[in-house]
Order: structure tokens, then C-alpha cells, then sequence
């Protein structure tokens, strides 16, 4: 019974900080839209939040993201997922980027950083980039 606990507990952490990691993205280019707010939801939820619960973790995720130093606060559990998951996350970062149909420079650099902070191939990354320009303009 406490496994369980422990392993509830662990899996709404990395659901807070993947929150905030989304959130700090959409927040980069200073105009957080309801647009942007939605894809941090679906992402959450693919990767297992409750809709129930889902609010909550998004206004902790908020908090964590204002209180954060830096990236490295939201990216140390995110680099031990499985690579599904993390594609998950690359993709719905760069939704994100593109929800306003233009990357500015603090975006594309905020990418190179968490290509290498999560263990990322450049290459894949280019690849995620590609396929959501393609989706998205």
C-alpha cells in the first residue's frame, strides 16, 4: 500500500514539473495564451493526469514555474522518463512555440537547451520541429 502512495506522489511531481516546463514555455515570449493553456492540459492528461485532479495541477505547475530559478528545477525528473513520454513533451513544447505561428530567439535557444538537458538528439529534435511546422503553419 505505501509503494502505491510513493508511486502516486512521484508521478504528480513529474506531472508538476512538466507543467511548469510547459508553462515556462508558453511564458518565454511574455503573452500566455488560452491556446497555449489548452495544450499544457491535453499533454498532462496523455501523460496520465485526471481530469478531476488536472486544475490543481495546473495551478501548482504555475507556482513551481514562478518560484523556479531555472530549467534544471523542471527537467531532472523529465530526463528519466521513457523517450515516448519525452517526445510527447518535445512535441507539445514546440505546439506551444508555434501556437502563435512564429519561434523567436528565446524560444529556439530554450529548445537547444532542453535538447541536451533531457538527453535529446539533435537530429530528432530537428525532425519534432519539422513535423509540428508542418501540423501547425
Amino acid at each position: 500500500m505505501l509503494f502505491n502512495i510513493k508511486e502516486k506522489k512521484n508521478n504528480e511531481t513529474n506531472l508538476i514539473k512538466i507543467g511548469a516546463l510547459l508553462i515556462h514555455t508558453a511564458k518565454i515570449d511574455e503573452n500566455y495564451s488560452k491556446e497555449e493553456e489548452e495544450i499544457v492540459k491535453k499533454t498532462l492528461q496523455s501523460l496520465g493526469a485526471k481530469e478531476n485532479n488536472l486544475n490543481d495541477l495546473i495551478e501548482m505547475a504555475k507556482k513551481c514555474e514562478k518560484d523556479a530559478n531555472q530549467i534544471l528545477d523542471f527537467t531532472r525528473e523529465i530526463k528519466n522518463l521513457e523517450d515516448a513520454d519525452k517526445i510527447k513533451i518535445i512535441k507539445s513544447l514546440w505546439k506551444i512555440i508555434y501556437s502563435n505561428k512564429d519561434a523567436d530567439i528565446y524560444e529556439t535557444n530554450l529548445m537547444r537547451r532542453l535538447a541536451g538537458l533531457l538527453y535529446i538528439d539533435s537530429k530528432i529534435m530537428g525532425n519534432i520541429k519539422k513535423e509540428i511546422q508542418d501540423e501547425i503553419l
